[in-house]
C-alpha cells in the first residue's frame, strides 16, 4: 500500500512540476481570463468523470441545500479568485519568480491559523515565517536592487497574494465534512458560474484555436483536477501521511528544470537560494520532531 501511495504521490508531483511552464505557454497566446475560464471548464468535466468512476455521483445528488453552502461559497476563492490572481501574476512575471512565490502558502497558512482557527503560532512558527519571508525577498530582488527595479511589483504582490487566497480556501474548506472530490467538483461548478459572471460584466473572451485548447485542457486536467485525485489517493493509501506530504516540496525544484529546458528561462542563482529559504521555512514548521 505504501509503495502505491508513493507512486501516486510522485505522479502528482511530476504533473504539478510542469504546470508553471504550461501557464506561461498558454499565456503566450491567450489572456489570463481566457485561461481561467476554459481551463476551469475542462477541470469541471474531468471532476465529473472522476465522480462517475469513483461511484460518488449518488453522494452528489443526495446533498441537501445546507451541504452545498460552504463548497458553493468556496468556489469564489477556488477556482475563481485564486486562479484569477495566479494567472495574472504569471502574465506579469517570469515563471521562475511567480512559481516559488506562490509556494509560500503553507507559511501563510500558519499565519492565518491564528485568527481563523485560534491556534498559537509559537516560536517555531515565527522562525519558519521569517526564514520563508527572507526567501521571498531574495527571489523578488533577483540578485540586486537593479534587477528588482525590472521585476513587476504588481506581479510579485499578486503571486504572494495568491498564496493568501489558497491558504484561506484550505482553512475554510476543512469546515465541510463532504468527500474531498465532491467538494472540489462543487467548488468548480460554482466557480465556473462566478467566472462567467465576471466575464459578462467586466471582460470578454474569444474562442480559442486548437493550440490554445490543448494548453487549457492540460492545465484544467493536470493542475486543477486529475492531479488532485492522484494526491488524495496517495494520502488515503499511505499509513504515514507526513512522509507523503513532505514529498510535495520536491515540486518547485523540479519545476525549475521544466522552466529552464522548455521555456528557456535562465534560472538565476537567487531564485534557487530564495526557494531553498521558502521550503526550509515550511519544513521547519511541519517537522514535529523539531522543538524550539
Amino acid at each position: 500500500m505504501q509503495k502505491r501511495a508513493i507512486i501516486f504521490a510522485l505522479i502528482a508531483i511530476l504533473l504539478w512540476s510542469t504546470v508553471a511552464t504550461a501557464f506561461k505557454i498558454a499565456l503566450s497566446t491567450s489572456t489570463f481570463i481566457e485561461l481561467l475560464f476554459f481551463s476551469s471548464i475542462f477541470s469541471l468535466l474531468a471532476l465529473f468523470i472522476i465522480l462517475i468512476i469513483q461511484k460518488k455521483i449518488k453522494i452528489l445528488f443526495s446533498l441537501k441545500a445546507k451541504d452545498i453552502i460552504i463548497p458553493a461559497s468556496l468556489g469564489f476563492l477556488n477556482p475563481f479568485l485564486y486562479y484569477l490572481i495566479l494567472f495574472k501574476s504569471y502574465s506579469l512575471l517570469p515563471a521562475q519568480i511567480a512559481q516559488p512565490l506562490n509556494y509560500t502558502w503553507p507559511i501563510v497558512l500558519v499565519i492565518l491559523s491564528a485568527p481563523i482557527l485560534k491556534q498559537k503560532i509559537g516560536t517555531k512558527g515565527l522562525i519558519s515565517i521569517i526564514i520563508s519571508f527572507v526567501g521571498v525577498i531574495i527571489i523578488s530582488l533577483q540578485g540586486s536592487l537593479e534587477n528588482f527595479a525590472q521585476v513587476s511589483k504588481i506581479g510579485v504582490s499578486l503571486a504572494v497574494g495568491s498564496s493568501v487566497i489558497w491558504a484561506s480556501y484550505w482553512l475554510f474548506n476543512v469546515k465541510s465534512i463532504l468527500d474531498e472530490m465532491v467538494k472540489l467538483f462543487l467548488n468548480f461548478l460554482f466557480g465556473v458560474l462566478y467566472i462567467g459572471i465576471y466575464i459578462l460584466v467586466l471582460d470578454e473572451i474569444s474562442m480559442p484555436d486548437f493550440k490554445n485548447i490543448l494548453s487549457f485542457a492540460y492545465i484544467g486536467l493536470f493542475e486543477m483536477s486529475i492531479t488532485f485525485a492522484f494526491w488524495i489517493t496517495a494520502l488515503k493509501l499511505t499509513n504515514r501521511t507526513d512522509s507523503i506530504s513532505i514529498l510535495v516540496y520536491i515540486s518547485p525544484f523540479t519545476s525549475l528544470i521544466f522552466i529552464y529546458f522548455i521555456l528557456h528561462e535562465s534560472i538565476n542563482f537567487s531564485t534557487v537560494i530564495g526557494l531553498v529559504f521558502i521550503i526550509s521555512g515550511i519544513i521547519i514548521q511541519k517537522v514535529k520532531r523539531i522543538n524550539i
